[in-house]
């Protein structure tokens, strides 16, 4: 018989089915703690939607590998970098080469590493480039002309047509040429050369030959009358004072990529084959070059006028 202490059981029961029994919870899923957060700063090398699309599989991969969360952004301008880095704090940044310099010796700064290309190559150049069909091919043909530069805290878009002009003993550019403006980026200079709006442009190598393999007529039209030493690619420092094990851990993820299937299809997609140590001798080339043209680092003004 079926009694009513036989139903209470069974409803019991079923309770301790349902719920799990006493002091046996159902164990939740374990979450991935999302590690620390850190903020890089990109320079405005080309517009802003190139840059992300450049840089951020590249730091999503790396954050993934040592369990940081990466937020990218671009600045505005180059010099924006070292005015504004506590202001908008800021970890690190991948910054050109003079831009890197002035970092350093400003904030403290301290480089990791920079991207190698197919070739082998870890460096670019600057370039000062005429359209073939302008008849300027000295300087003397420059004047009275508009210079596009990309801004005053660049080795490609300032310090070489500086050095250029200091080189044929031009002391005073802006009253030997109509104008000189800058663009903000490197893009922005070789357009406006290719499309007449300046006369005399000057810009980094990488970006023209980025350029030029998708539109021809950059090289069929450009003609590129001088070129700056090599200087270090863009690379990545981070501020003097984040934690060791951290650094050496973005530093390990960065030079391991070429190791790892999945790093080479970043890295390919980033435009480059691997990424090498870099130090802050790599950069006695760019300092000993604003030295030719008397730029102290100490007091330089990279604000745009």
């Amino acid at each position: 018989m079926f009694t009513r202490h036989a139903a209470s059981a069974v409803c019991l029961l079923g309770l301790l089915l349902l719920t799990g029994c006493p002091g046996k919870e159902t164990p939740k899923p374990s979450r991935k703690s999302p590690g620390m957060k850190l903020v890089i700063g990109l320079i405005p090398e080309q517009n802003i939607f190139h840059q992300f699309e450049r840089y951020e599989p590249l730091m999503k991969y790396v954050g993934d590998k040592v369990e940081v969360q990466f937020e990218l952004k671009v600045l505005p301008r180059y010099g924006n970098i070292v005015d504004n880095f506590q202001s908008l704090g800021l970890d690190g940044a991948f910054l050109g080469s003079f831009t890197y310099v002035l970092a350093h010796a400003r904030l403290g700064l301290h480089v990791l590493a920079r991207p190698e290309n197919d070739n082998g190559v870890s460096t670019y150049y600057g370039m000062i480039f005429v359209r073939k069909d302008s008849r300027i091919r000295t300087v003397r043909d420059m004047k009275g002309k508009r210079l596009a530069c990309v801004d005053k805290a660049t080795t490609a878009g300032y310090l070489l047509p500086m050095a250029y002009f200091h080189e044929h003993a031009v002391r005073k550019p802006r009253q030997y040429l109509a104008e000189i403006y800058f663009t903000g980026t490197h893009e922005n200079a070789i357009a406006d050369v290719l499309d007449r709006k300046a006369d005399i442009g000057a810009a980094k190598n990488t970006v023209f030959e980025r350029m030029a393999a998708k539109a021809p007529r950059i090289r069929n039209e450009l003609q590129v009358l001088a070129v700056s030493p090599d200087v270090p690619e863009n690379a990545l420092a981070l501020r003097g004072n984040l934690e060791e094990t951290t650094r050496r851990k973005i530093l390990d993820a960065l030079l391991g990529m070429d190791r790892d299937p999945a790093g080479r299809e970043v890295l390919k997609k980033f435009g480059a084959r691997r990424f090498v140590p870099t130090t802050d001798k790599d950069y006695d080339a760019v300092i000993r070059y604003a030295g030719e043209i008397h730029i102290d680092l100490a007091t330089y003004d990279y604000i745009n006028d």
